[in-house]
């Protein structure tokens, strides 16, 4: 497992794990981002990272990706 942020763009991922306190959690949740749901890193800029969750683009920083493990 490694951290959302670390994962190669353009190559769709697994989630496995998230981290962090349950406010956090559910933020994540209510974005789309669910442990055996799939993602993929599009792009990295400036310590965003644009994320691909269902059929939506999510920007999350890079704090916020370090707490999803694919």
């Amino acid at each position: 497992m490694i951290p959302l942020s670390y994962a190669d763009v353009g190559e769709e991922q697994i989630i496995k794990k998230i981290s962090g306190s349950p406010e956090v959690k559910k933020h994540l949740e209510d974005l789309g981002f669910v442990v055996g749901g799939s993602v993929t890193l599009i792009s990295e800029a400036g310590g965003s990272l644009i994320i691909r969750v269902k059929d939506s683009r999510i920007a999350l920083n890079r704090d916020m990706a370090q707490k999803i493990m694919v």
